[in-house]
């Protein structure tokens, strides 16, 4: 379960600076944090999400994190822009018995997103080989 507001280094900018969020709302799937420090008319959200389909051996959940930032557009600066990045784990759980594959494919896309492969330091600033690819559109 996640605590109310998080507030404790759970989300942190490019620069490794800690950004603070309390809980918005919640239903019985998606759970949805504001930035504490975020204007009205820009919205700043954090959504957590989980789905689970088919039965027995079929059983899959599906868990999407998501953020979207609203900003003022650079170019029309009086245009509202959003931009998005989430996580989605698709897991078959009613044919394991234990989290281990969910966990490996998830260490390994976030290490491929948040290293770049010359030691083992998480990159907040974005220089991760997979964040590259992602930032510029490159292959």
């Amino acid at each position: 379960m996640l605590p109310t507001t998080l507030n404790t280094n759970e989300v942190k900018d490019a620069s490794g600076v800690e950004v603070e969020f309390e809980r918005r709302s919640t239903d019985k799937t998606v759970l949805e944090f504001k930035q504490v420090a975020e204007a009205p008319n820009l919205p700043h959200r954090l959504k957590v999400s989980n789905q689970e389909s088919g039965v027995g051996l079929a059983l899959r959940r599906r868990s999407l994190i998501r953020l979207d930032l609203t900003s003022m557009s650079e170019v029309d600066t009086t245009l509202p822009v959003t931009d998005s990045a989430y996580i989605v784990l698709d897991t078959a759980v009613g044919a394991h018995n234990t989290t281990a594959a969910a966990k490996k494919v998830l260490a390994e896309l976030l290490s491929f997103v948040a290293s770049d492969g010359t030691n083992t330091t998480v990159k907040f600033d974005c220089t991760g080989t997979g964040a590259k690819c992602l930032i510029d559109g490159s292959l």
